[in-house]
């Protein structure tokens, strides 16, 4: 079967990891302690589960963490029999929200026994697809720690696993740390290098989907990351659950990614909706494809009508035929306020699956009958980075912080060195939504 690994680093790649496998254990009927209720015929939990000689499911996944903390939460949490112990691997000193300290000093202590687990995890695969890798890269751990490892992946697998981040990226208006442009930068550096397919997420337009959509008054991470796992889970819903269009991870790859370096995905989930409001509305299939396409639905805060489409993804759940699939995407393309890059005719892929979404026991979400996970490729990620930039400049422009990086071994270089790799991926962008006209014309000029 063909099995993923998910590797989480990070506080904020735990504590979305903590929410994918809540929600993965309850589509998979498996209890907190790795028994399973009823194997069903045409569902593969081994996807993400390993069974054991005792029939118990494991999962295969990796958690990684500089500091103790987070990971004692989980290792005393409800879900605790349901790990394995040896792939929670914690250490004793934070990265202080230092790219440095997990890069290069506390990192570096860390990084073989994070390898040595990741090797066995692989071994224990008959068809390995690829690794989901789950991080942020504001903080010390996520984006430093997270950078190192991605680069052992690609010396260890090189091109042929593919490699599927989701990453938390600052938000425009809340920050955590004061270094986060710093970090963000140095971190994004090694994922346009390292990393195939990054989705990139953001926490202040995950809360404003929950204040809207959910009416809940004050978020917590919890609300946040159970959106965030839907997504995931209808991603990867068509290797678990038999369905009549099914799109694996490389499928991913190829129909979204149009060249390297322009592997930075928005992602929208649909219906967002609470159990009082559900039964007011009908949630066809072409609402909740339209509702996909709503800038107030992206998990991201870049505006899609300033940018144009490059391709996009849809993955359908549930009662769902293709008939109605169809005259969606018709409708879409239709549209005026949805532009699309002219070079790219197609631009849709698309995923059919018969399991319908599962929510969370005592979750926000109501359960509905037909979901749609949309990730899309658009040009108007670009204000993401630009947003970055800009913050990094100010702060770089004083040398701000910079002893820090430096007293840890780092190489002032390193800096100017990443964000002109930044400015590089702008300009990338800047360009592909230029249409072909324009650029014929310049070439006349």
């Amino acid at each position: 079967m063909r099995e993923i690994i998910s590797i989480h680093i990070g506080q904020a790649g735990l504590q979305v990891g903590n929410s994918c496998w809540e929600l993965y254990s309850q589509e998979h009927g498996i209890n907190p302690d790795g028994s399973i209720n009823e194997k069903k015929k045409d569902e593969e939990p081994s996807t993400f589960f390993q069974e054991t000689k005792n029939g118990r499911y494991v999962p295969r996944s990796l958690m990684v963490d500089l500091e103790p903390s987070v990971i004692d939460t989980i290792r005393n949490g409800e879900y605790k029999k349901l790990y394995h112990p040896s792939n929670l691997l914690s250490g004793a000193e934070d990265a202080a929200n230092n790219f440095a300290r997990g890069h290069y000093t506390v990192g570096k202590d860390m990084i073989e026994r994070v390898v040595d687990r990741m090797r066995k995890l692989t071994e224990a695969c008959d068809s390995l697809q690829g690794f989901m890798i789950f991080n942020s890269v504001g903080g010390g751990t996520g984006s430093g720690l997270g950078s190192l490892v991605m680069e052992r992946l690609s010396v260890d697998h090189g091109k042929k696993k593919c490699k599927f981040g989701f990453t938390v990226y600052p938000s425009p208006d809340c920050a955590t740390s004061v270094v986060e442009p710093y970090n963000s930068v140095l971190s994004t550096h090694a994922l346009l290098e390292h990393n195939d397919v990054t989705v990139v997420l953001d926490n202040e337009a995950i809360y404003d989907i929950c204040k809207k959509k959910l009416k809940i008054e004050r978020p917590t991470y919890t609300n946040l990351n159970r959106i965030i796992a839907q997504v995931i889970s209808s991603l990867t819903a068509s290797l678990r659950f038999s369905g009549s269009l099914n799109v694996d991870l490389n499928e991913f790859q190829t129909n979204l990614v149009p060249y390297p370096r322009i592997h930075f995905m928005t992602s929208s989930y649909a219906p967002v909706i609470s159990a009082q409001d559900v039964q007011h509305e009908s949630l066809t299939t072409s609402e909740i494809t339209n509702s996909a396409f709503e800038s107030s639905n992206m998990m991201v805060k870049s505006d899609p009508r300033k940018g144009k489409l490059i391709s996009c993804c849809l993955m359908y759940r549930g009662d769902v035929v293709t008939k109605d699939v169809t005259d969606s995407i018709r409708a879409i393309k239709s549209k005026q306020s949805i532009q699309f890059v002219d070079w790219c005719p197609t631009s849709f892929k698309c995923g059919i699956n018969q399991k319908a979404p599962t929510t969370v026991i005592d979750g926000d979400l109501a359960p509905v009958s037909r979901s749609l996970a949309m990730i899309a490729n658009s040009t108007s990620i670009a204000d993401v980075f630009s947003r970055i930039n800009q913050k990094f400049d100010m702060m770089y422009s004083k040398r701000a912080f910079v002893h820090w990086y430096v007293s840890e071994g780092m190489e002032e270089g390193e800096f100017s060195e990443a964000r002109e790799d930044l400015a590089a991926l702008e300009k990338d962008y800047e360009e592909l939504s230029k249409d072909q006209v324009d650029e014929v014309d310049d070439r006349q000029d």
